[in-house]
């Protein structure tokens, strides 16, 4: 009766490995916070936008927002890059490269440098009187 239990505990955990599993094969590697990350980075360093001594790093957040297949095991993929200075300020970019099962770093990392953010975070919609 006790390998029931196991059982169904190693089902239970090994179901995100499973799920993990199939988006990758899905939508490819998530390279977030690796090359993209550290690329993006160095592009802006080198742009005199940041220093390693301006950011938190702690903070710093990267979301894959599209990934394409373009061949067999490559991957066209953008990812949306936010560092945020130990004053507060973000500094957001998107950073696209390609990238594969064994290799994030198939290409270079085109980096954009997102000067504003002109919509807020989404407010849930509401009807106005004229929809009633």
């Amino acid at each position: 009766m006790k390998t029931l239990p196991l059982f169904v505990m190693l089902m239970i955990s090994a179901t995100p490995a499973v799920a993990q599993s199939q988006l990758e094969k899905t939508h490819g590697p998530d390279c977030s916070g690796s090359w993209p990350t550290n690329m993006t980075f160095v592009n802006l360093k080198n742009a005199g936008l940041v220093d390693n001594r301006s950011i938190d790093f702690s903070k710093t957040t990267t979301v894959r927002l599209a990934s394409e297949k373009i061949a067999k095991d490559l991957w066209h993929q953008v990812y949306h890059v936010t560092f945020i200075r130990k004053s507060g300020d973000a500094i957001d970019a998107i950073a696209v490269h390609d990238a594969s099962d064994e290799e994030c770093s198939m290409s270079g990392v085109e980096v954009f440098v997102v000067s504003n953010h002109l919509t807020p975070k989404q407010v849930p919609w509401k009807e106005s009187p004229k929809d009633k």
